[in-house]
C-alpha cells in the first residue's frame, strides 16, 4: 500500500476535534494553532480523500457522509494513541488531553468544579477548561465538549443527559425579616424589595421572577447577572430573592419565605454532540458529574 495515498493521521485528528467542537477558532485554541492552519489542514484532508468532509449549517460545521467515515478512523487512531500513552505512563486507565466544559455559575461552582477536580486528580494528564455563563443551551456549535445547562434543553443537533432537578425558592436574610417583616401571601411579595437576575440579559427565562405569573412586580429590585451577587445581596438585606435551594437552603443566614406556597423546579442537563459523547474524556466527566449529584442528592432536594 502506498502510504502517500493515505490520509494524514494528524489531519484526521483535527477533523475529529472539529466534529466535537464545531468551530475552527475553538479547535485552533485547543490545538494551539491558528484558524487558518485548521482550515488549510481540512482542505488538504478533503483533497486526499477526494471529497468534502465538512459542510456549513445553521448550527456550525457538520460532517458529511465521507466526514463521518473519516471520523470513525480518527477515533480509532485516538484510542490507539491513548492506549500507547497509558502504557508509557504505566497507567492504561489514565485520561489525557483537554476537555472543555461550559456551565452555569451556581451549578458550576457547587457540583461541576468538585467533580472535575477529583477527575483531574485521578488523571494527572487531563487538562480542563471550564467556562461559566448562565445561558440556554446553544443551538449553534458552542466550541465546547460538554455543556451543563438548566431549564429547558430543546436541541436538535445534540444529545441531552438528565442529571438532576433542583428548586428555586424564596429567601430573605434574618436582618431583612426583622426590619421589614415577611409576606404572608404571594401577593404581599409585591410590597417588598426583590433580588433577581437582570431581566434584559437573562437567557434562561425560568430563572427570572416574571417567568411565572405567581410572583407580582416588586416594589423595588436589585438585579445582577451573577447568582453569587444575588446570594450576597439577599444576605446583606437587599430584599427577598429567588435563589437555588442547593446554594442557601441549609444556611442559617437565610430565612425561607412562603416555603409552602411557592417553589419552581428546574432540571439540570448535560448536553453534547454525538461525536463528543464518544470521547472517553467526556464520558468520564459525565460519570463524575452523576456521582457528584448522587452523593449530594439531599442538598438538591432540601
Amino acid at each position: 500500500m502506498d502510504s502517500r495515498r493515505l490520509p494524514s493521521p494528524d489531519d484526521l485528528l483535527i477533523l475529529l476535534t472539529v466534529a466535537r467542537l464545531g468551530r475552527f477558532n475553538a479547535v485552533a485554541e485547543t490545538l494551539g494553532t491558528t484558524h487558518t492552519t485548521i482550515s488549510r489542514r481540512i482542505l488538504a484532508l478533503d483533497k486526499q480523500l477526494g471529497g468534502r468532509t465538512l459542510e456549513r449549517s445553521p448550527h456550525g460545521w457538520e460532517l458529511t457522509k465521507l466526514g463521518a467515515a473519516a471520523v470513525e478512523a480518527a477515533e480509532a487512531i485516538e484510542s490507539t494513541l491513548g492506549s500507547l500513552s497509558g502504557l508509557i505512563s504505566q497507567d492504561q486507565s489514565a485520561l489525557a488531553g483537554l476537555v472543555r466544559v461550559a456551565t452555569t455559575d451556581g451549578v458550576g461552582a457547587v457540583f461541576v468544579t468538585p467533580s472535575l477536580v477529583r477527575l483531574q486528580q485521578q488523571n494527572p494528564q487531563l487538562n480542563i477548561e471550564m467556562l461559566s455563563a448562565t445561558r440556554k443551551v446553544s443551538q449553534n456549535r458552542s466550541g465546547v465538549d460538554l455543556e451543563i445547562v438548566v431549564g429547558r434543553a430543546d436541541v436538535s443537533t445534540a444529545q441531552t443527559i438528565f442529571l438532576s432537578n433542583y428548586y428555586l425558592r424564596l429567601y430573605a436574610s434574618p436582618g431583612y425579616a426583622a426590619q421589614h417583616g415577611l409576606p404572608e401571601t404571594l401577593d404581599d411579595v409585591g410590597q417588598h424589595a426583590f433580588v433577581s437576575y437582570v431581566e434584559s440579559a437573562l437567557q434562561v427565562a425560568e430563572l427570572g421572577p416574571r417567568w411565572s405569573s405567581q410572583l407580582p412586580t416588586p416594589r423595588t429590585s436589585f438585579q445582577a447577572t451573577s447568582v453569587f451577587a444575588q446570594v450576597e445581596a439577599v444576605r446583606q438585606g437587599a430584599g427577598i430573592g429567588l435563589l437555588p435551594n442547593f446554594m442557601v437552603g441549609d444556611r442559617d443566614d437565610f430565612v425561607p419565605v412562603l416555603p409552602g406556597d411557592f417553589e419552581r423546579q428546574l432540571p439540570i442537563w448535560a448536553v453534547a454532540r454525538p461525536e463528543s459523547l464518544r470521547s472517553a474524556r467526556v464520558q468520564a466527566v459525565i460519570a463524575a458529574l452523576k456521582d457528584e449529584v448522587k452523593e449530594r442528592s439531599l442538598l438538591l432536594a432540601g
